[in-house]
């Protein structure tokens, strides 16, 4: 459903958040052996998170990735999901037809339909708070 990409970015963005609740900044380095991703690849994608404003890039010896702890409540995944993949998710076709919609659906245009106003709801919805903080307790985890 989502792209290579756009599952790295939501998997970092959480890795970052968590490192962010405890005060730590974390290198790209880090974040690509964090997720399993090559680092050329993960730079990408960070860049791309920084450009909009979903993390923050510290240069320096100290430097690294960040989130404010008080913006990682106000971040949704839909953020995340469209800085990396745009909103294509939310209208492309099921079949992945290049014509699809009301006047000429496909064949399983309308339960694909419920299927994405679902997945919005929940992208939407879904702070990146909730997430990070269900990796500091144990009840979910990003590596195994």
């Amino acid at each position: 459903m989502f792209s290579k990409a756009c599952e790295y970015g939501i998997k970092a963005s959480i890795f970052i958040a968590t490192n962010s609740f405890e005060g730590k900044r974390v290198s790209p380095k880090e974040i690509a052996m964090e997720i399993d991703s090559p680092q050329a690849f993960t730079a990408k994608i960070l860049q791309a998170l920084v450009k909009h404003d979903i993390i923050n890039s510290i240069k320096g010896a100290y430097g690294g990735f960040e989130i404010s702890r008080d913006k990682i409540a106000t971040i949704k995944l839909n953020q995340i999901v469209k800085a990396i993949d745009g909103d294509s998710i939310y209208n492309g076709c099921g079949l992945g037809l290049h014509k699809c919609d009301e006047a000429h659906p496909c064949p399983v245009h309308d339960k694909f339909k419920a299927i994405r106003d679902s997945l919005k709801h929940m992208l939407e919805n879904t702070s990146l708070e909730e997430l990070a903080l269900n990796i500091k307790s144990g009840a979910s985890f990003l590596k195994i």
